[in-house]
């Protein structure tokens, strides 16, 4: 046979039974599956506090203003993620950085663990 209809055949043959199936799903890992989600970002917030202003208020605001929030300065500040409270802190300092230290899990947020 020549190489061209040797070519041809192996193009036209049926494929293996090794490329016929699905590749094996992955192990369950003991995390639940979710390794598969481990890399997703999502976005921290750190809450301090709020306060309520009119329009006349906020228009009125200039350097140095100060806002007045509805939280003590001792109580816990409420971490979110993606919106949604998950823990509470205290704020610090790291590195000339804003930081938190956790202090409280909210609920189901270490459900699981």
């Amino acid at each position: 046979m020549s190489e061209e209809t040797t070519a041809e055949n192996s193009e036209n043959a049926a494929p293996s039974a090794a490329a016929a199936e699905p590749a094996a799903a992955p192990a369950a890992s003991p995390g639940g599956g979710l390794d598969l989600v481990m890399d997703v970002p999502l976005r921290v917030t750190v809450e301090v506090g709020g306060a309520r202003m009119h329009v006349r208020e906020v228009l009125q605001l200039t350097k140095g203003s100060v806002v007045e929030l509805d939280r003590s300065s001792s109580e816990p500040v409420d971490v979110l993620v993606n919106g949604r409270v998950v823990a509470r802190g205290e704020l610090t300092v790291v590195d000339d950085h804003m930081a938190v230290r956790i202090v409280e899990v909210i609920g189901s947020a270490r459900a699981g663990h």
